[in-house]
Parts: C-alpha cells; sequence; structure tokens
C-alpha cells in the first residue's frame, strides 16, 4: 500500500541539501526500472519501507514496480523455519519443505513477466524466483534483512546457491558479510519520518488513541516493548525485567505488536506469551492489526521507558522509531541495535533480564538522564536512518551497479 509522499515534504527534516543531492543523482537514472519482489504488502519492516521508498523513487526519475509473493500456508511455515534457521535456531528442514519452496516460486514465476533492469529480491521468501531467472537482462540483487552470521547450515547452504545466481547482495552491515561469489553491499534500512507511525501527533489524536486502547495518560511510569509476537524478540525476558522493577517501584507494562501475512508463529507466540502474563493487571498485551501505526506512535510517545531486549535483530526499526521520538531506550547489543543504542550516548544497553532492569530503574529515577539520551538518538536517527538518507543510498547503490554495467 503505497503513501502518498513527496520529496519535498522531507526537507523539513532532513534538509534541502540532501535531497537536492537525491535529485541531482536521479538524474543519471530517468527511466531506470526497478522491481521490488517481497512476500507481504502489510505487516512487517519490508513493507512498511516499500510502501515509502517506491514512491520516492518513482519522484527521482525511475520507473518502479512492488511485487509480491503469493504462498500457502505450508510455503510460509518453511520460510518461517528459513528465517528461524538464519538466525541460528535449530529447525527441521524437511525435503517435502523444500518442494514446496520451490513449487511455489514456480507458481510466482509470472512475477518476472517483462525486463527491468534491477530485480531486486527482499529475503529468503521469494529467493526461489532465482531458478527462472532465465534470460532476464537485468541485475539481480538480494537484498537480507536478517543477521545472517548464526545460519545453521542446513538453511544456509540450501539458500546460498540461489543467491550466487544474483549479481550482488546487500546487507545491513558489513560485519553481516558472507563468503558468497558475488559482489557485496552494506546498506541500513530506514523509518519514515513523515508516516502515521513517526509523524508528531496533536493533542486529540493521542488522547483518542490512547482511550480507545484503554491507556491512561496519566497513571503510573509505562514501559514498553513493541515488536513482533516472536521468541527472537524475548517478550519473556522482558516480563522477567519488568517484574525486577515492579518490586522497587510501582510501574506497568505494555508488550504490543502485530503480525505479518508471512509469519504464522506470531498467533503461537501471542497466545504464550498471554497465558505467562496470567491476568497480572500491571501488564497488557495488546495483539495491534498490521496497519495500526497510529496507535505505536501513541504509545511510543506515551512510554516513559522503550526497551527491545531482542536475542537477535537484524536491525531494529522498532528502535530507530523509538530513538526518533527522543525516547529513553534500554536494548540488547545485537545486530543494528548496537548501531543504534550507543550505551551512554543514545541509550543504554543490557545483555540479561537484569542489566535490563537495572537499566529501566535507572532511566525512570533520573528522568534528565532520559531527556539527554533521548535528544541525542533522535539526531543519530536523522542523520543515519531516515527515510531520504535511505533513497540517497539507494541511488548511489544503483548509480553504481549501472556503471558496472556499462563498463
Amino acid at each position: 500500500m503505497l503513501r502518498r509522499v513527496s520529496l519535498k515534504d522531507y526537507e523539513s527534516v532532513s534538509g534541502s541539501a540532501l535531497i537536492d543531492e537525491i535529485r541531482s543523482l536521479g538524474e543519471n537514472l530517468q527511466g531506470y526500472s526497478v522491481w521490488h519482489i517481497n512476500s507481504t504488502i502489510i505487516g512487517g519492516g519490508v513493507a512498511e519501507i516499500l510502501s515509502s521508498l517506491v514512491p520516492l523513487m518513482e519522484e527521482a526519475g525511475l520507473t518502479v514496480s512492488w511485487k509480491v509473493l503469493s504462498g500457502s500456508p505450508e510455503f510460509f511455515n518453511t520460510t518461517k523455519q528459513f528465517h528461524n534457521g538464519m538466525h541460528g535456531q535449530p529447525v527441521n528442514v524437511t525435503g517435502e519443505m523444500l518442494e514446496s519452496y520451490l513449487a511455489t516460486a514456480q507458481k510466482n514465476q509470472h512475477l518476472l513477466t517483462g525486463d527491468a533492469d534491477l530485480v531486486v529480491i527482499h529475503d529468503q521468501q521469494p529467493l526461489g524466483l532465482t531458478t527462472f531467472r532465465g534470460e532476464n537482462s537485468g541485475r539481480w540483487l538480494w537484498y537480507c534483512h536478517v543477521d545472517p552470521r548464526y545460519a545453521v547450515p542446513s538453511v544456509w547452504y540450501f539458500l546460498a546457491p540461489m543467491i550466487a545466481t544474483c549479481d550482488a547482495a546487500v546487507f545491513h552491515l558489513p560485519e553481516y558479510a558472507r563468503d558468497l561469489p558475488v559482489l557485496q553491499y552494506f546498506m541500513p534500512p530506514a523509518i519514515d519520518p513523515l508516516s502515521d507511525k513517526n509523524k508528531d501527533v496533536s493533542p486529540a489524536e493521542y488522547e483518542a488513541v490512547l482511550e480507545k486502547l484503554g491507556i491512561d495518560p496519566a497513571g503510573p511510569p509505562i514501559i514498553l516493548q513493541v515488536s513482533r509476537f516472536d521468541r527472537l524478540k524475548d517478550p519473556t525476558g522482558v516480563i522477567e525485567a519488568f517484574k525486577l522493577v515492579r518490586k522497587n517501584m510501582a510501574c506497568r507494562l505494555i508488550l504490543a505488536g502485530g503480525s505479518a501475512d508471512d509469519d504464522p508463529e506470531g498467533a503461537t507466540v501471542l497466545d504464550e506469551v498471554r497465558a505467562l502474563v496470567d491476568g497480572d493487571p500491571d501488564i497488557t498485551v495488546l495483539s495491534l492489526d498490521p496497519d495500526a501505526n497510529l496507535e505505536i506512535n501513541v504509545l511510543q510517545r506515551r512510554a516513559d521507558v522503550i526497551v527491545q531486549k531482542s536475542l537477535r535483530e537484524g536491525f531494529g526499526l522498532t528502535a530507530t522509531e523509538a530513538l526518533w521520538k527522543g525516547k529513553p531506550l534500554v536494548a540488547t547489543p545485537t545486530g543494528g541495535l548496537a548501531h543504534q543504542v550507543l550505551d551512554g550516548e543514545t541509550g543504554l544497553i543490557a545483555r540479561t533480564a537484569e542489566e535490563m532492569a537495572k537499566q529501566v530503574e535507572r532511566l525512570l529515577i533520573n528522568p534528565a538522564l532520559g531527556r539527554r539520551l533521548g535528544a541525542a538518538g533522535r539526531e543519530h536517527v536523522r542523520q543515519r536512518f531516515i527515510l531520504p538518507v535511505y533513497l540517497y543510498n539507494w541511488l548511489r547503490l544503483i548509480n553504481l551497479l549501472n556503471g558496472r554495467r556499462n563498463s
């Protein structure tokens, strides 16, 4: 679902100089065609990014299509196993699952009808389409949105040959590089600062959303984690940390998350979290619609401290969102979180539930520290992880790829 956005709208956030550079880079790419292919149109970070990125790419002069792979529950169960395996979790990948994966790619090969200068395959779900690259004359790029360093062999060695048929791979961070026979580039993702999830909200919007969600606008301090209901986000550890904090001061915990069409485990994990909470009056578990962007925005603004206790994280855009709102953030230093939460500068780090509890208490006791960290965190995001910066990085990469193609 594409947003109606314009480059000019972002000048107040990024400055006009960056927007001018974007337009200059786009002059070399007028009519250059790009296909983005992923597995869901709503829910999840990739879909959220594409909804804003695609129209801005078009305004810069490119011809852009966003194509969405369709699949059965069996297919998405398989790709969820791939996802878990990419994060180092033990998985049982059967021959039937691999056959289902490749059969789904075959059913979706109509997505490749025509030609494009650049085909971007996002994550592992549509990677099977590389089997049908055929005579497509464009460059193919695999964009990995997870941290692949801990991938289990059964998953990595199935996917790696398909990655190798691409012309290049993009990872969020240099430390994510793998032993692949293709060019590798590094480009972190970004948030859209003007989207419903990140824009400034009016007092009326703020009050209406809190009333809708049953959240007291002036109650005890709120600790918040926003994430998909996924074991890798460690909701159990967040609850444990909260209970340690509550022993020393009155506070509440909110676990808020949505779902995505390509994540079949979400409902199971949500049930597990609800069972663990078991009617605790100080813990609220909110299962939000995939497009509940304004609700997440308001929850983050209402929170006194935001946490992100991920066990594995490709980048962690929920942390980026929190920093953008100037909120004090405590996070595990895993994956991209370590590049966002600079301990004592833009936030605080914690590796265990006990450490997280101590850091949260520290921020609740010392609001001035939270304000200082929050202000620095917002500026850190503004300079590095907002949509205009991401678009600029994309255009630089495409100009580089186009130059290689024409050389």
